[in-house]
């Protein structure tokens, strides 16, 4: 049986998931990789809350998700054309960007890059569409740890330390996290996993 914090609260409408990500607070929920931790990518103090939870230095930037190419545009000036390959691809891929903008400070590395995913999933980009901003997204599980396959895997520390869990797919096994690529300073496409 797994054990909530007192204060986890248990919503059920699109509103008072939003409610949650607007004051700042953080949900465990599925994504189109593995399950995240998710907030307010804008939100400097719910970046804070998550680097502590995942007791994860703050040197290491976290990956954004965006529900569409238009909220990409919105926080990227720059996109190669030769991306559309990778991001209009089935297989989730995160693209680390160069110079980004409207995301909180501490969700950007000190190279001054950010790690975003277009999202297409059946929870996650109807979420970011009505939160009409990024969400956060960082594995369910304290830094150094493995990622969590499936909802089970999670450690009770990563449970009890979040605001609220979405409670879908908790048996769905999905070992695969993103593709990841960077756009490098030329402009060129590197491939950082596979």
């Amino acid at each position: 049986m797994i054990k909530l914090r007192e204060s986890t609260i248990f919503v059920s409408s699109m509103e008072e998931k939003i409610k949650i990500l607007e004051t700042g607070r953080l949900l465990l929920a599925p994504t189109d990789t593995i399950w995240g931790i998710l907030c307010d990518a804008t939100n400097p103090s719910a970046v804070d809350k998550v680097y502590d939870l995942k007791k994860r230095p703050d040197s290491k930037a976290m990956v954004c998700m965006v529900a569409d190419l238009e909220m990409l545009q919105k926080h990227i000036d720059d996109l190669p054309e030769k991306l559309d390959h990778y991001i209009n691809d089935q297989r989730p891929t995160t693209v680390i960007y160069n110079n980004p903008k409207g995301i909180a400070q501490n969700a950007i590395s000190q190279e001054n890059t950010v790690a975003i995913r277009i999202v297409n999933h059946q929870f996650c980009t109807p979420l970011i569409k009505a939160f009409g901003k990024p969400l956060i997204s960082t594995s369910a599980n304290i830094s150094g740890a493995p990622h969590p396959k499936r909802f089970s895997d999670i450690s009770q520390e990563i449970i009890i330390g979040v605001d609220h869990v979405i409670e879908i797919d908790t048996d769905k096994i999905n070992p695969q996290p993103s593709r990841i690529i960077k756009i490098e300073a030329t402009g060129e496409i590197s491939l950082l996993r596979a």
